[in-house]
């Protein structure tokens, strides 16, 4: 069996205009294909998608909030083992 899609691209790509092969399983020059079906307007994407309020405003996005400073405890953890192994070995060597 074949994995091509059964559909038949249409000679112009809905998405650009662009002239498709018959053979074409995705445009060449925006990259639609037989998944996104080919859509007749890159509009209908998002036709009734329920966004946020907060999605349509051009505000700033918000400040990130203020960094830790300090050293993680995984990091403490792995220099107090190194620490360890390492006079390990220095007593084991003697």
């Amino acid at each position: 069996m074949s994995d091509r899609p059964s559909r038949i691209p249409p000679d112009e790509c809905a998405q650009c205009g662009a002239t498709l092969k018959r053979s074409a399983l995705a445009c060449a020059d925006c990259g639609a294909d037989e998944r996104t079906g080919w859509r007749e307007s890159p509009d209908s994407l998002y036709d009734g998608l329920d966004l946020p309020d907060s999605a349509y405003t051009d505000d700033d996005p918000p400040a990130p909030g203020p960094r830790r400073s300090g050293v993680p405890w995984y990091w403490l953890v792995v220099a107090a083992s190194l620490i360890a192994l390492l006079i390990g070995g220095m007593v084991l060597s003697h």
